[in-house]
C-alpha cells in the first residue's frame, strides 16, 4: 500500500470514530429527553389524580397549586419544570400544564 492510500485509510478510520462518537453522544441526548418528557406526563398526570382526590374529599377542586401539592405530597421539582395551574371554579377541572424548562 502506497504512503496515499495509508495517509486516506487513516483518514477514513478517524472519520468513521468521529461519526460514531457524534451519533453516541446523539443517542445519549435523545435518552435525556425522553425521560424528562416522560416525566413531565407522570407529574402532570399525579397533578391531576391530585386534583380529582381532592374534589373528593373537599367537594371543591384545589384553589391554588400549593394546597393541591400540600394535600397530595406531590414535590414538584422547579429546576427541571414549570406548572401552570388555572381554576375556572370550584367545581370545575383546573387546568394543569406541566411543561419541562430548557437546561
Amino acid at each position: 500500500m502506497t504512503r496515499r492510500g495509508r495517509a486516506l485509510s487513516a483518514l477514513l478510520l478517524w472519520a468513521a470514530v468521529l461519526a460514531v462518537l457524534v451519533w453516541f453522544f446523539a443517542a445519549v441526548g435523545n435518552v435525556g429527553r425522553g425521560n424528562s418528557q416522560q416525566g413531565r406526563q407522570q407529574l402532570e398526570t399525579a397533578l391531576r389524580r391530585g386534583a380529582v382526590a381532592y374534589y373528593a374529599a373537599e367537594g371543591v377542586y384545589p384553589p391554588t397549586l400549593d394546597a393541591l401539592t400540600q394535600r397530595s405530597g406531590i414535590q414538584i421539582d422547579e429546576e427541571y419544570y414549570s406548572v401552570f395551574y388555572e381554576i375556572f371554579a370550584d367545581n370545575l377541572m383546573p387546568d394543569i400544564t406541566v411543561l419541562v424548562n430548557e437546561t
